[in-house]
């Protein structure tokens, strides 16, 4: 006998019993369950190949630096060419101070530039700066170098670290300006209306109320702007130029590690190609030893203050 009867009176297709629709039920709970299992391995899958480059790289690095790794490495100067021995000395500082001095220029800017994005242009005044950072987030980074050569090199009359920071600080700008505007857009909007409701400016809610709770994730933007600019070879190639001499004046041409590995790595000396891969190494290591700092900084300051 039928159980299921349609709006006009006939019945339904295949409910032949009570127990007709807790089958049909059971069965598309199977299938579901193993679609979600699938999707499951399917998403671990996905997950597992995009940190095996990552894994890969670091082991690659590791393997082919760590033999040439040493001290001299880091506290000489290059020797002539075709001179066994010499060390990347100048380039280690060289990265110090211009990643560190594109970072300065260029991170306040960008924070500021993700404030207003967020907090005060509204529609298509925020689409449009969006846009334009994004595009300016895509132009090649060698365009940049010949930008900051016009900049700073001509008007100065020579190759110098200011050049360099100057040419770094634009790259970074756009990145941390995006993750600023994002992280900002996360913080829920009733946490400002509190704050207005206890009579507190707009601007000093977003110093004191909007930029703590989103620290974290600027932050992370700027660890993010800062391993994507030390590893910048092109714009230093047209504003730093290199110098086989330790230099700390920003007027002068200064050398940065990924000059150095370029240099070495196209050179043709085996010895030059193993400084290469050290140098990497180095590179690798000094952006990893900055993040993992940063973010012990971070945390503590945000510890003390819950």
């Amino acid at each position: 006998m039928s159980t299921g009867g349609t709006a006009g009176g006939g019945t339904l297709a295949g409910t032949t019993g009570p127990g007709a629709p807790l089958r049909v039920v059971g069965r598309n709970m199977g299938r579901r369950h193993a679609t979600d299992r699938v999707m499951r391995v399917l998403l671990g899958l996905a997950a597992v190949l995009a940190v095996i480059p990552l894994l890969l790289v670091v082991v690659f690095v590791l393997a082919q630096g760590l033999p040439a790794l040493n001290l001299a490495l880091l506290t000489h100067s290059p020797e002539p060419a075709g001179f066994p021995g010499g060390g990347v000395a100048p380039a280690v500082v060289g990265t110090l101070i211009m990643v560190g001095l594109g970072t300065l220029l260029g991170t306040p800017i960008a924070v500021l530039a993700g404030i207003y994005i967020r907090e005060y242009a509204g529609g298509r005044g925020a689409t449009l700066i969006r846009f334009l950072v994004d595009v300016l987030a895509g132009i090649p980074t060698i365009a940049i170098g010949l930008f900051a050569y016009g900049l700073v090199v001509v008007p100065m009359g020579s190759f110098s670290a200011l050049a360099g920071g100057v040419a770094l600080a634009v790259i970074i700008i756009p990145i941390v300006a995006r993750v600023t505007d994002e992280m900002l857009g996360l913080v829920p909007g009733s946490v400002r209306e509190a704050a207005y409701a206890l009579g507190i400016p707009p601007w000093k809610t977003i110093v004191r109320v909007v930029l703590p709770a989103a620290a974290t994730g600027i932050v992370t933007g700027i660890l993010l702007g800062v391993a994507r600019i030390a590893g910048e070879t092109a714009p230093l190639i047209f504003t730093a130029l290199g110098n086989d001499r330790v230099s700390t004046s920003l007027s002068d041409p200064m050398d940065a590690l990924p000059l150095r590995i370029w240099v070495y790595a196209t050179g043709p000396y085996d010895s030059w190609h193993q400084q290469a891969w050290a140098a990497s190494l180095v590179l690798v290591l000094m952006v990893l030893l900055f993040s993992i700092l940063t973010r012990l900084v971070l945390r503590r300051r945000l510890a003390a203050r819950a």
